[in-house]
């Protein structure tokens, strides 16, 4: 590999973000088709590919957004989800880093403290997959163990990293599992598919201020160990 294309994908990896604001600009099929035979690669045990991938657009995203959007603001305690995404309780350095980023989001949406209206419209604006056009919905087979999630992992980010390489921006969303029965409802899952994530796919909008959002990471020395 040349020097040059390490430095392509360097620049691809670093650009990725998650963009919580899209522009009403269709997508064209044979692109999402294109980010979607490319993800496709990523590596899975015994190359099972355990995922399963729902393309969301026109009439049933609409669709699904109203109905997720209706439960949502009924506040329906039976919508839970199937598994814990996060932890019941966090510990640090995942609470500070998690406080963070949403305090970092707030001041750029110009949200205060303690505002639980602005605050449940932001939380809202997930099941618009952000007004992207382009919902994705990820699923597996819930017959599978914890290996094949990691697989998922892989093909997510590849989504990630190929929508990106294209103009094309991106949102990975878990906001999604609580409305599984919604979801397996409308997009007609079989009887062993497991909701994983949504994804919202599209054309950043550059004058949206929650789009200046750039998340930090932590020095190498935080998290990296080198043993000789």
């Amino acid at each position: 590999m040349s020097i040059d294309t390490a430095s392509c994908f360097d620049q691809i990896a670093t650009a990725r973000k998650s963009v919580r604001a899209f522009l009403p600009t269709p997508v064209e099929r044979e692109t999402i088709e294109a980010i979607l035979k490319v993800a496709a690669r990523a590596p899975s045990g015994n190359n099972i590919q355990p995922w399963r991938l729902h393309v969301v657009t026109g009439g049933l995203r609409q669709q699904l957004v109203d109905e997720v959007c209706a439960a949502f603001d009924a506040a329906d305690p039976s919508h839970q989800a199937e598994y814990h995404y996060y932890p019941t309780q966090f510990s640090e350095p995942h609470q500070s880093r998690r406080r963070k980023l949403g305090g970092d989001l707030y001041r750029l949406l110009d949200i205060p403290r303690g505002d639980k209206a602005r605050m449940h419209a932001q939380t809202r604006r997930n099941f618009t997959f952000f007004d992207a056009p382009v919902g994705l919905i990820l699923t597996i087979d819930r017959r599978l163990a914890q290996g094949s999630w990691i697989d998922c992992g892989m093909l997510l980010q590849n989504i990630l990293l190929a929508a990106t390489a294209r103009g094309l921006a991106t949102c990975a969303q878990a906001a999604w599992i609580d409305y599984h029965r919604i979801i397996a409802r409308l997009l007609e899952f079989d009887d062993n598919e497991q909701l994983v994530c949504g994804i919202a796919l599209g054309y950043a909008d550059p004058d949206a201020p929650e789009n200046g959002l750039e998340s930090e990471r932590a020095p190498l020395e935080e998290f990296v160990r080198f043993h000789s």
